[in-house]
């Protein structure tokens, strides 16, 4: 685990399942049309049941780059948001896009004014976005909104395995030499 503080919030580096973790809002890494599917966003939704998925139902769709609430169901947490990181495909926008889902869900968690919020490593499963390009833009963007007033006292990165926790590790340590954190 790497502990890190930004204007007095804790930022944390954890390997672990974010199902588990105790937070106000969990972040899922979902899809366009919030339908539950592999990896992170399968494993929420199984631990959540079956409230989440009628209010995905409800909402419909997400664009890339944008996040969406819903409530937790069986989560140990107030809201899960719904983030959709776009799939790498090195086409350009990939970058603004990843950057804007994990700055939606800044936004909402200043909206529902929580305290506690645990990221995935957004798009860096399925949707095959590099872990060497995408750790940066992941921190650097919550580090960016944390230098500014806001609710937030913790942010968890949840990383699902050792090379995930390793690259977000590396990309911290580059952003505190390079002085961007």
């Amino acid at each position: 685990m790497t502990t890190h503080t930004v204007n007095g919030v804790t930022l944390l580096l954890k390997q672990g399942n974010i199902v588990n973790v105790q937070v106000d809002a969990i972040v899922n890494a979902a899809n366009a049309g919030l339908a539950g599917g592999g990896g992170v966003d399968g494993a929420i939704h199984r631990a959540a049941g079956p409230t989440v998925m009628q209010e995905c139902r409800q909402i419909g769709r997400c664009p890339t780059g944008s996040a969406v609430a819903t409530g937790a169901g069986n989560l140990p947490a107030r809201y899960i948001f719904h983030a959709v990181g776009p799939i790498y495909q090195n086409q350009g926008d990939e970058p603004q896009l990843l950057a804007g889902a994990y700055q939606a869900c800044l936004n909402l968690a200043e909206h529902h004014q929580i305290h506690s919020i645990a990221f995935p490593s957004i798009s860096t499963g399925a949707y095959g976005y590099p872990l060497h390009l995408a750790a940066p833009i992941a921190l650097q963007t919550v580090i960016t909104h944390l230098q500014r007033p806001t609710s937030l006292q913790q942010v968890h990165f949840i990383l699902f395995d050792q090379r995930t926790l390793q690259a977000y590790q590396k990309a911290l340590q580059q952003l505190l030499t390079n002085g961007h954190a």
